[in-house]
């Protein structure tokens, strides 16, 4: 029924304290910190402690120091994801199929939120990637095409969190598989194949047919993966 209680330390609370602040609002994205001077007199406690704090803030990813400018809640995190998701994988000996995998997973739910969501910018958004798609660009910009027409589609679900989590796992896949990405993407037998999932996709979402957004993702990305496995 019980636990032991256990003392936490003086720069726990500090980093405790700046939590609620965030959680209560009083503190947002972007926002300045006080300076430390300011922190250590409201808190009642050392510099030392109110550093220590700042510290591990900027380790885990929420604060950051700018020269000069004094600390900050930072306004992006996808970064932050992005080691922590690479040490998992190599240290759990995860297999390529597993980042397709989730990736899978996460496109297809995202696809659905948006064709309910998307707006008239980002399907223009979308028509010129694939307009610039058809004229036959160097593989280099078939592959950063491709990864903006789906960061395009994260953007448009209007889920940050989302957006933040498929940006991480397709940097995981930059990490490790990232030349077969490149071969299957500019593969001659795929690229027909390619530009017609994309364009199916589009229709779906300038449609707001949610269902077929979801079925048409799936398939391109059961596409990517039956491809992926030859590498």
């Amino acid at each position: 029924m019980f636990t032991p209680v256990k003392n936490t330390k003086v720069y726990e609370q500090v980093i405790e304290q700046i939590k609620y602040m965030i959680v209560s609002g009083e503190l947002k994205k972007g926002d300045r910190l006080p300076p430390e001077r300011e922190l250590v007199e409201r808190l009642q406690v050392s510099r030392t402690s109110v550093r220590e704090a700042l510290r591990a803030l900027q380790i885990i990813g929420l604060v950051e120091c700018k020269q000069g400018g004094g600390n900050f809640i930072r306004e992006q995190f996808e970064d932050n994801l992005i080691e922590p998701l690479s040490l998992i994988f190599t240290l759990q000996e995860s297999r390529n199929s597993e980042i397709l995998e989730l990736r899978r997973v996460l496109e297809v739910e995202t696809a659905s939120l948006a064709a309910k969501n998307i707006s008239d910018e980002d399907l223009d958004t979308l028509a010129e990637i694939i307009k610039r798609m058809k004229s036959h660009p160097d593989e280099q910009e078939n592959v950063v095409l491709d990864k903006k027409f789906h960061y395009v589609i994260a953007r448009a679900s209007r889920n940050n969190l989302i957006v933040s989590i498929l940006t991480a796992v397709s940097s995981l896949m930059d990490s490790f598989i990232k030349e077969a990405r490149e071969a299957i993407i500019n593969r001659d037998e795929n690229k027909e194949t390619l530009l017609e999932h994309h364009e199916k996709i589009y229709e779906a979402l300038a449609a707001h047919d949610v269902k077929k957004a979801a079925k048409v993702m799936e398939e391109h990305m059961n596409m990517i993966i039956k491809n992926m496995d030859l590498y």
